[in-house]
């Protein structure tokens, strides 16, 4: 699930997300997109070695701004803002198998922490906090190339040439949902919504030319929700893509790095396209990304920001996103 914020359109913020209906033509009822909650960016098609992971996500979220399908920000809403910090702990495990030539890995996730709301001067701002809905993948990976040592002696191999992965993730409907802090203050730790995911990844790392290799990730996932049982509300599929451009510099891996969000269809409840345009979403934020390796405790620790550069029917937002991640055994 990835990260939070939530207005008319709650925005799944991590690398941002999405929305849909509660207050008539103003709100939207907040779907999820799968995935961790600071989202995938670099290595997004690799596997780690065999062995069991955990670690940490951290994010905060803030949204200044709600905007309708036009790009503009929405009328009657003179108080926007929107906070989320989240945390999620996680695991990762990937046995000594293979599967056609490659790895396999499953993962699990389990968000909470705190949301803070308010959309209009009338109605004073509100918290919430609580666990939200869990994220499982099962994830495939498989490598085509060679690896080549770092000119750093202490650091990481680098992965020289292809990698492709390819999973199904799923989003439960376990996390404290809030119908009413929804229509009212655009905020709700959960969903009330299964999604299921699949998804695509690439990894393409080249030979020295700038530093150690430039590396080209990305990762899309296809969301399908299903309706809420409370609301009645049925949000369209979301494409999400997840990217980066990266450097590798001995323990350090550097970049830009961004999401774009997109429906491919109208949100409908009860059965109707939620008026005015069906609350079709489309998302795009940019930002740089920062990993440090540490192989000698068998750990990394991740940064990243993200800008929203393109938003319709979605709020404007800006992301803080770390990480820790350690092989456990």
């Amino acid at each position: 699930m990835r990260g939070v914020a939530w207005l008319c359109v709650r925005l799944v913020l991590l690398a941002g997300l999405l929305g849909a209906a509660a207050v008539p033509c103003l709100a939207a009822e907040g779907t999820t997109a799968a995935g961790p909650i600071a989202g995938t960016d670099i290595r997004s098609a690799v596997l780690p070695p065999p062995g069991l992971y955990g670690g940490a996500l951290g994010l905060n979220s803030h949204v200044p701004e709600v905007v309708d399908g036009k790009g503009k920000p929405v009328q009657g809403l003179d108080a926007v803002d929107l906070t989320a910090r989240m945390a999620a702990p996680f695991l990762v495990y990937v046995p000594n198998v293979q599967v056609l030539g490659g790895s396999i890995g499953l993962i699990g996730l389990a968000p909470g922490g705190q949301e803070c709301g308010q959309l209009v001067s009338a109605i004073p701002s509100r918290c919430t906090w609580g666990m939200g809905d869990p994220y499982f993948e099962l994830a495939w990976s498989r490598f085509f190339g060679q690896l080549r040592p770092s000119r750093d002696a202490g650091a990481l191999p680098i992965l020289e040439g292809l990698v492709i992965g390819a999973g199904i993730g799923v989003v439960a409907p376990f996390g404290k949902f809030e119908p009413l802090l929804r229509s009212t203050n655009a905020i709700s730790i959960g969903n009330n919504i299964y999604d299921v995911a699949p998804s695509v990844a690439v990894t393409y790392t080249t030979r020295p030319l700038i530093a150690e290799g430039t590396e080209f990730s990305a990762k899309v996932y296809m969301n399908n929700y299903g309706i809420n049982p409370e609301t009645h509300y049925k949000a369209s599929p979301l494409m999400d893509v997840d990217f980066a451009v990266s450097e590798r510099i001995g323990r350090f891996q550097l970049g830009l790095t961004g999401v774009y969000l997109s429906q491919t269809g109208e949100d409908r409840q009860f059965g109707v396209v939620v008026p005015p345009d069906g609350r079709r979403l489309e998302y795009m934020a940019l930002g740089g990304v920062l990993n440090y390796d540490m192989p000698e405790q068998a750990a990394a620790i991740r940064a990243k920001v993200l800008s929203t550069v393109l938003g319709r029917n979605t709020g404007i937002s800006q992301v803080i996103a770390v990480g820790f991640a350690k092989k456990l055994y």
